[in-house]
This record gives C-alpha cells, structure tokens and sequence, in this order.
C-alpha cells in the first residue's frame, strides 16, 4: 500500500442486546506507508551521533579540560579539545614584573615540573645578559639535579593518575609514594614541596643547605624502589597491556606532522631530546641514553617514561659526585648589579633571610640597604633584544621567547608549553576508537592544564 492511498472502514458488529446502535459507533481512519520509508526513518533515529561533554570539571585528574565527543554509539567520531579554563594569565602578569620576579610566576604553569620552567626562563634572561658561561658550575649541578628529580617526579604522576583514571587507586598510591621522597629533597632544599621559585637569572637563590647530597642518596634508594613496585604492577599485567595496548596509536610522520615531542615522539621510534641534541646546562657532559620504543601506543608511552625515570637515576648519581667535589663553590653570578641580594636560609618556620644577611643590611652596612632595596623592588635592567630558549621537559620540549626593551621587566615572555602542543594529537588518538579509550589516551599525553592556560 502507498503513502498516498489510504482506507476508510466501518466497524459492524452485530447489533448487542442492550441495544446499542452500530450507527454510532465511529469511523476509523487508518493510514499506512512503504515498509521502505518507515526503515529509512528507524535507520536515521538509530544512526544519529550524539555530542557529548567531557569536563570541563577534570575529565581526568590533568586538570579543567573540556573535551567535545561526537559519538556513534560507544564509538568516538570526533573529538574537540576546548581549553581556557584556568584563566590564569600568567605569561601577560610577567610583563608587569621584575625579571626576578618572572621566576614566580612561570613555576606555577606546570605545578607538576616547575623546575623546566624556571630552568628555561632562566637561562633565557641569561643569555639576554650575556652572562650565560659566568653562571656557577655548582648552580648549575644543582639546576641538573633539581630537573631530574623532578622528571622522574613528573612520570611517576603520570603513571600514578593514567591507572587512577581507569579505578586502579593502587598504582595512584605508589606513584604518589615515589614523588613524595622527591617532594620531601625539594624541600629541604628551596623551602617549597612546589612552586618554588628557587632558579633565579645568575645562578640559585642559595645553596643546598649542608648534608644534602648525603640527604639525598639515602633517598634515591627509595625512589628506585618505587618505580620499580609501579613497573612490576603495570608492565606484565594482562589488565594494563589491554586497556593501554593498541590504544592511542599515532604513526611518527603524524607525530612530526603535529609538533608532538617528549615521551610521546620517543615512543614512535624518534630520538628527540634537547639533552642530546642542543645541550644545555652541561648535558653533553653526563652518560646517559635517549629511551625510545616503536610501538606508539598508550602503552608505548608509559614503557618510555619508565625507562627515563633510570636513566634520570643513572644522571643524578653523577651529579652527586660532582656536587660532592665541589662543596661551597658559589651559587650565583659574581656581579653584584644581578646576582639576588638575600641570603636566604630554612629555618623551622619555613625560608627567610639569615640572621646574618638582615644583621649585615639593617645594622652594620648602609650601602647594602640601599643595594638590597633597589635590586629587589626595581630589579635589573636587562639590554633590549629578543631569545627562545629551550630545554627538554618531561612532557617534550618546553620553549620560551623573552623579548626586552631594555628594561627592568620582560617587554613580552611566551612559553611553547609541550602539553598545549602534544594536545593536539587526542583527535588523531581517539577518533575511530572506543568512548573507554578517551581517557587513557588522554592520559597517556599527560597534559597539566596550567601550562596549557598560562
């Protein structure tokens, strides 16, 4: 029967003996149409996609990520990365600030690796001083032991939440442990768990206080032990090679295609790391090797991250030796319009001035009050021209430019911040895919939302 034909019918019934006229009982229009046309339409409501909104309140444990996933079913279409949500500003703060001052700002854009930020924008103010070969070898074995600590640091939370986020709180736990012995050595050193502020232009804010490499060999045990009890857990588990295996995969020419470094270009197959290919603070100097792997999956990313963490323990027993050697060397420039003019201490009620340092400005000497008071409320002034300084982040490469006009605060900073860049690649890794494998892809990135928002 056609669309267009229809039919009229009269219901008879025989007449009841209560009377009832079949006359009155009403007529019933019924309309039909192709078979063709009422399975087009069951096909066309079964088949459309639904957009779904993934965050923005921590679709992971990276921070406020939006992620927009038109989806077929349980099957990602597309994906759509929003981001903006911090809000935070920071680059645009900097050019209101001192260059000192800089530092305390830039160690807040990736909350879980502020040294590399510090480091970079550090030794990008440097060379703007020209004063790059005159910074301290032993602030710079500290700037290397810092860094490292913090890599290692770094991966293990990027292990730690990558289980977390898919319910296994245990590898959450033994992340957390590792970084905590890390947490702890920073402390002890900068006063800070985080956000630290402690890489200044010229060199550090102070030295390590006395017995800390000591301090910090006793530690590195503890460390090792947990990367160890986190790769036993992971790497032979038939549960984690499931659901990270054959995950998130992106072939090396889409992986240079998009700019994508760190962790995630190494597990394709390339050799990328500033530390071997453009040195800085010394790298070509250390024995350690680029760990890549082939596969470039999820799982792909979390074998090189371990395999990293060794090599950083391979890097900082080195450093440890040399900072032996060099035991109450300076830690800052020796020019005195620089180099900061505090001598700060720990103390029991955190990090402040010495005693010795206030006695010296506020008692004996007048002419350093007025030094001290005019290096840190105007700062130095900086020749004008422009620098990108890169260094090798645990998440890729970390880049910084620096323009100056010539005064005593940044005319622009810009950071090419490696999560920002590697998050990109999630609609490459997840389209076609499994709604499941969004956040493991995800994780596997291991963006921190700070830098992304900076």
């Amino acid at each position: 029967m056609s669309d267009a034909q229809t039919f009229n019918t009269r219901i008879h019934a025989p007449q009841s003996s209560l009377g009832i006229d079949v006359d009155e009982i009403p007529e019933v229009l019924a309309q039909g149409g192709d078979w063709e046309d009422v399975l087009a339409e069951i096909e066309k409501i079964s088949s459309e996609r639904i957009v779904l909104n993934m965050g923005p309140v921590h679709p992971s444990t990276h921070g406020v990520l939006r992620l927009i996933l038109e989806l077929d079913g349980e099957k990602v279409r597309e994906t759509r990365v929003d981001t903006g949500y911090l809000h935070t500003g920071i680059e645009k703060n900097m050019e209101y600030r001192t260059w000192t001052q800089g530092v305390t700002f830039c160690t807040r854009m990736d909350y879980v690796a502020p040294f590399f930020q510090e480091v970079a924008y550090c030794l990008g103010v440097e060379r703007l001083l020209g004063i790059t070969d005159d910074v301290p070898e032993r602030a710079t074995l500290i700037r290397v032991m810092l860094m490292e600590l913090n890599r290692i640091s770094s991966h293990l939370v990027a292990i730690g939440t990558g289980g977390n986020e898919l319910g296994a709180t245990t590898m959450f736990g033994i992340g957390l442990q590792g970084r905590e012995e890390i947490l702890r050595i920073f402390e002890r050193i900068t006063g800070l768990r985080m956000n630290h502020a402690y890489i200044r232009p010229g060199g550090v804010a102070q030295d390590m206080p006395a017995g800390t490499v000591e301090y910090v060999r006793e530690k590195l045990p503890l460390v090792r032990k947990a990367v160890g009890k986190l790769e036993d857990l992971t790497q032979a588990n038939p549960i984690f090679h499931q659901r990270f295996g054959k995950v998130g995969y992106m072939p090396l020419s889409a992986v240079m295609a998009l700019g994508a470094t760190g962790p995630i270009a190494r597990a394709a197959g390339l050799p990328l790391d500033l530390r071997k290919m453009q040195p800085y603070c010394g790298y070509e100097t250390y024995e350690f090797d680029v760990c890549t792997h082939d596969a470039s999956d999820a799982f792909a990313r979390t074998r090189v991250r371990f395999d990293e963490c060794y090599q950083s323990l391979r890097i900082l027993h080195q450093v440890l030796d040399r900072l032996e050697a060099c035991e109450g060397a300076p830690t800052m420039v020796g020019d005195a319009q620089i180099a900061w003019p505090a001598r700060l201490s720990v103390g029991n009620d955190g990090q402040g001035n010495s005693l010795e340092h206030i006695a010296e400005i506020m008692g004996r000497s007048m002419e350093s009050l007025i030094h001290h008071f005019k290096l840190v409320t105007e700062g130095f002034r900086v020749p004008a021209g422009q620098v990108y300084q890169t260094v090798e982040h645990s998440k890729g490469i970390m880049g910084v430019h620096l323009v100056s006009d010539g005064g005593t605060r940044p005319y622009r900073a810009h950071f090419r911040d490696p999560s920002f860049a590697n998050l990109q690649s999630l609609a490459m890794m997840t389209e076609g895919g499994q709604l499941a494998d969004v956040v493991v892809s995800l994780a596997a990135i291991d963006p921190v939302l700070g830098g992304v928002d900076r």
